[in-house]
Order: C-alpha cells, then structure tokens, then sequence
C-alpha cells in the first residue's frame, strides 16, 4: 500500500487486525500487562482491536505490581528504547501512552507466552 495515498486505510487495518504479534514491557505477578508506546499504534489492537493477541515476553519482565512495572519502563525500558530509536531512525523516543491490561473479557483473546530467556526490553 502506498502510504502517501492510501494512509487512512493502512491506520485502519492496523487498528484492527485478525491477529497481532507482541510484546510488554512488564509483567505482574498478579499478571497486569503494562506496555508503553511512543505513538500508540500498538496499544488500540492489544486492548480491544486486535481478534486475537499473542504476547511473548521474557520472564525478565516479571515485577511484583504495578508501581515496579511502571518504574521498570521509565527506569529500563525507555532508556533502551530510545538509544534504539535514536540509533535506527535518528529521533528520541518517549513514554508518550501506557497501557495497563488487568484482565480480558473475552476469553482465549490475549495469549501470554512466558520464555525464560532475555527478550526485548
């Protein structure tokens, strides 16, 4: 798809895709996911867009609450994060919207893969 013409339809089809492949930032033990985003884009689909989510996240993400997980994205997450942006596309990142999953009503909507191994930040 062309996104100088057709950018209104690509925004729409990545609001609500089938299924979207992810990840979180952080995870509690009473299992709250919380996921940061610098534009967003990803936060609508894993809330309520998206027919099926699929999260993998490594166990290095795992906090005690809310407030750690927070602490963990602005302390952790975003700092990695934005070398990464800075390195890839020459611009800062930011913590600009936060979205915090404490359960799903629909069931089998939100898979959590558990892998016991560094992954992501």
């Amino acid at each position: 798809m062309d996104r100088k013409t057709e950018s209104d339809d690509i925004r729409r089809l990545g609001a609500a895709p089938d299924v979207m492949l992810g990840s979180v930032h952080a995870v509690t033990e009473t299992g709250s996911l919380l996921t940061a985003s610098m534009s967003g884009s990803q936060l609508g689909p894993y809330s309520s867009g998206a027919g099926r989510v699929i999260l993998v996240v490594g166990t290095q993400k795992i906090v005690p609450d809310l407030e750690e997980g927070l602490q963990r994205i602005d302390e952790y997450s975003y700092t990695l994060e934005d070398a990464r942006a800075q390195a890839a596309y020459g611009i800062r990142s930011a913590v600009n919207k936060i979205l915090v999953i404490n359960r799903e009503i629909v069931p089998g909507r939100i898979t959590v893969v558990l892998v016991d191994e560094v992954l992501g930040f």
